[in-house]
């Protein structure tokens, strides 16, 4: 881990046409705080990589409300109405991926693999535009890796090397998501001690982590 960083470093970061992996499931588990700063940023025609759009007024929805978006790939969209229809209005390109397939290629793309062969999609609209290949008699689609110019991740707490602890069902796509960007910033609502995490504990090793954003940490240092 590089170190842990204010509103403003984080916010230097960003950069307009980037792809940005965002964590969470229907919000839970979003890196809500993060959010809050890539909208303050103001950039736009980002692609956005999440495994849905959660509500309009919570998580990665929020930057779908807020136009940010150009592209969109994920695997599930209904509960945003802000979705639709700027998708219908042309305004966003919707790539929809199935839930299992879009974990894997973001897994493929952490891993470094050139893809995964999946049944999952043959003869709907998902198989548009991907190559199909045969292994003994039974059709696959390759699913191609996905990889993102940086991750905003969320956990409970971290140690002072970065490591992750996620509470429960928060965990969901964000250990993933921090192996396969370029940079990762992960918003954590305590910073612990190196040594104080049980090592059974920590889903996302710190070495995937290169800044976390703590506010709470941040006061305690003033």
């Amino acid at each position: 881990m590089k170190g842990i960083l204010d509103k403003q470093q984080v916010a230097d970061l960003f950069i307009d046409q980037h792809s940005v992996m965002v964590g969470g499931f229907m919000a839970n588990g979003a890196p809500e705080l993060l959010i809050d700063i890539l909208l303050d940023s103001k950039l736009r025609d980002l692609h956005l990589i999440s495994t849905d759009t959660a509500m309009p007024d919570k998580g990665s929805g929020r930057l779908i409300t807020a136009k940010r978006i150009k592209r969109l790939t994920a695997s599930h969209i209904g509960l945003n109405p802000n979705t639709g229809k700027q998708m219908f209005a042309e305004e966003l390109d919707v790539e929809l991926v199935p839930q299992g397939s879009l974990a894997e290629r973001i897994r493929c793309g952490g891993a470094g693999l050139g893809g995964v062969l999946t049944p999952t999609g043959l003869g709907t609209l998902a198989a548009e535009n991907k190559r199909v290949i045969e292994v003994e008699g039974q059709q696959f689609l390759l699913e191609l890796p996905l990889r993102a110019d940086i991750a905003l991740i969320k956990a409970s707490k971290a140690d002072e090397r970065g490591n992750l602890f996620y509470a429960k069902t928060t965990r969901n796509f964000n250990p993933l998501m921090a192996t396969a960007a370029t940079l990762v910033i992960a918003q954590v609502d305590e910073i612990v001690a190196k040594g104080q995490l049980e090592a059974e504990s920590i889903a996302t090793p710190g070495i995937f982590v290169d800044y976390l954003y703590c506010p709470a940490h941040q006061n305690q240092k003033e």
